[in-house]
């Protein structure tokens, strides 16, 4: 079954989005998931969802639902996130992530939930559909500086996540845009032993 994508640039309301609860909003991207071949992210502010871990997104997205004011349906909604990223362990899907070192220093929820994202980072960096490549504070005279976070599915859809909003970009320049933006922090990240290095790092922190 063909993906279904919108045809020009959508800005949806997170207000609109969350009446059905944050669990039903997991569970209606499972089939675009599925259908999606490359998964390219790119974070400066979270550890992206298709590798977090339930405890931290049962305090992120309890945190989300108390901020909006409405039910907080966050430990079920953490668990359907948990489910929908399976994903990335089934054939045929290739991930690749990039997240500014950041993303391992901000703590979300208490010091067990972030330790045991970071020890998951750890696991799931080395799935061989994976890459994960961390962007260090250390580095120098940086030709791009931190950008919105956004998630690229195949070269047909651009996603952002605003406070207020979700934009979905569809027009062909836009993603090459995007596109661009994602192969030039790409050159900036390391990966690998050094990536390693920079979670264990944030792990002792958390000491």
């Amino acid at each position: 079954m063909e993906k279904s994508l919108p045809t020009e640039t959508t800005y949806s309301e997170w207000r609109h989005r969350q009446r059905g609860g944050l669990k039903a909003m997991q569970e209606d991207l499972v089939q675009f998931f599925h259908d999606t071949r490359l998964f390219r992210i790119y974070s400066s502010t979270l550890v992206p969802g298709l590798v977090q871990t339930e405890g931290y997104a049962a305090a992120l997205l309890s945190g989300i639902a108390e901020f909006h004011g409405i039910p907080n349906d966050g430990p079920e909604a953490a668990a359907a996130r948990v489910r929908r990223s399976q994903v990335i362990h089934q054939p045929g899907h290739e991930v690749i992530l990039l997240v500014e070192e950041g993303v391992l220093r901000h703590q979300i929820g208490d010091t067990r939930a972030m330790a045991g994202q970071l020890e998951y980072l750890l696991t799931a960096g080395a799935l061989p559909a994976l890459s994960l490549g961390v962007i260090p504070f250390s580095t120098q005279a940086r030709p791009m500086s931190p950008s919105e976070t956004f998630h690229v599915y195949d070269d047909t859809l651009v996603s952002v996540e605003l406070v207020a909003a979700k934009v979905k970009i569809a027009q062909p320049a836009e993603i090459a845009l995007y596109l661009r933006t994602f192969q030039q922090l790409q050159q900036l990240a390391v990966y690998g032993a050094e990536a390693r290095a920079l979670i264990h790092k944030a792990i002792e922190a958390l000491d």
